[in-house]
């Protein structure tokens, strides 16, 4: 059984008289364990839902609901299953010292590759999991491949691991789809072995979708570590030119590029980005393949919307990866609209190396590196910054905290550029004048 935490007010959950400390017995038939047992059978337009009462009373329900409409039940979040692995780059072991313990904790779970995309490497799938996975369909997941070559996969893993190619199979063999990534490390699983990965994963199109080449991300804290190194300009460029060639081949072959270079590799080699459709579906976006691509095409569509707007100076802050996109859209904000949009890139200091998204910014990096910067009056901060549902940055700096010392407005806003315009938009209403706003009525 799963006690329920909360219903949303005005669902469905709500309108039949459930609350927090019922109980979920079993849906569909089916014992619910955990979210994801919940999750799957909600998706069923035709739902019996047997509830244990605070009260102790038994309930038996039977609803029909639209499968794309929740029925409002929140559930406790499993539990993350823990990762054994010690892998040569694990950015984890990368963070430096006195941080909160929660970003020291490495998870390795299959649920929550179901669940958001998370990349597992399948070295703790018991028997179990496997008949679970498979009996359920909890399909696609996002498999960490690294080599294929097991020895290899074992040396960037730093420990013993059964090969996943059988793995692999059973569940492709199973009816699950899989999108897998490779993060390459200048020197050891590039070149002939990664020719060797993508030779023997894309025999399995179409029960893997695509493969992402990812580049290794090095801190500045790796005392005592493996040493590795990031990829040259050089080695980034040639990388690049491979995926293209391998793309042309199997699209002939297969119908599909299938495989896919990150984002970043394409900017350490300052080589152009293919068009936004040749990234086919997508797919491998939340791992940073295809997101300059898409914000671009985003960003025209915005400016080609965009109206004159009444607005005091903004600024907007960013990490070195994103500044030129964010400076070149704000400088065609500007002209169109008529404002004063900066942008302010921050260098990550806090983690240093190679670390230069925005995402892994501190508030700490914001707060000295734009004490003495003319911010305008509002300062808007990307949500990326933050941890999700929270004001927090990674370093437990609060917005207000940023606000206060920086004496200036701050305002959260999705990273892609409609949340930029929509933001902007917002702000335009509360600043125009008494008699702008009355004729707009």
């Amino acid at each position: 059984m799963l006690e329920i935490v909360s219903i949303e007010p005005g669902s469905i959950a709500d309108e039949l008289g459930l609350g927090p400390g019922d109980r979920l017995i079993r849906v569909n038939g089916e014992q619910v364990n955990d979210l994801v047992d919940y999750l799957i059978e909600e998706a069923n337009e035709s739902l019996q839902i047997e509830v244990a009462r605070a009260d102790g009373e038994l309930w038996e329900l039977d609803i029909e609901h639209d499968s794309e409409e929740p029925l409002g039940i929140l559930l406790p979040h499993p539990e993350p299953k823990l990762c054994g692995n010690n892998c040569i780059f694990c950015f984890v072991h990368q963070l430096p010292r006195g941080m909160r313990r929660t970003l020291y904790i490495k998870d390795e779970d299959y649920r929550f590759s179901y669940l958001y995309g998370s990349y597992v490497t399948l070295t703790n799938l018991s028997e179990d999991d496997l008949k679970l996975i498979l009996r359920k369909q909890l399909s696609p997941l996002y498999i960490s491949i690294h080599a294929v070559d097991n020895a290899l996969r074992q040396r960037l893993l730093a420990k013993p691991a059964p090969d996943v190619m059988p793995l692999i199979r059973a569940l492709i063999d199973g009816g699950i789809e899989l999108h897998t990534q490779v993060v390459v490390c200048p020197g050891i699983n590039d070149g002939a072995q990664l020719e060797r990965t993508l030779r023997e994963l894309s025999a399995f199109v179409p029960g893997i979708k695509s493969l992402a080449i990812v580049p290794v991300g090095l801190t500045g804290h790796r005392q005592c570590l493996p040493e590795l190194r990031v990829h040259t300009r050089d080695e980034a460029s040639e990388l690049v030119g491979w995926v293209g060639e391998r793309q042309t081949e199997l699209l002939e072959r297969l119908g599909t590029r299938f495989v896919f270079a990150a984002d970043e590799l394409y900017l350490r080699a300052g080589e152009d980005f293919p068009p936004l459709e040749s990234y086919e579906e997508l797919s491998q976006i939340e791992n940073g393949v295809g997101l300059i691509p898409m914000f671009r095409m985003q960003a025209d569509e915005v400016i080609q919307e965009a109206q004159p707007l009444k607005l005091p100076p903004i600024s907007l802050v960013t990490g070195v990866s994103a500044a030129e996109e964010l400076r070149g859209f704000a400088g065609k904000l500007n002209k169109k609209c008529g404002i004063d949009l900066r942008v302010h890139v921050v260098e990550n200091r806090f983690f240093g190396g190679d670390v230069t998204v925005a995402g892994l910014l501190t508030g700490q990096d914001l707060l000295e590196q734009l004490s003495n910067v003319d911010l305008g009056q509002i300062l808007l901060v990307p949500d990326v910054m933050l941890r999700e549902g929270e004001d927090l940055f990674l370093d437990d700096v609060r917005i207000r905290d940023l606000a206060d010392h920086l004496r200036v407005e701050v305002e959260v806003i999705p990273t892609d550029p409609w949340g930029v315009w929509d933001m902007l938009d917002t702000l335009s209403e509360e600043f125009a004048p008494a008699s702008d706003a009355e004729n707009q009525e």
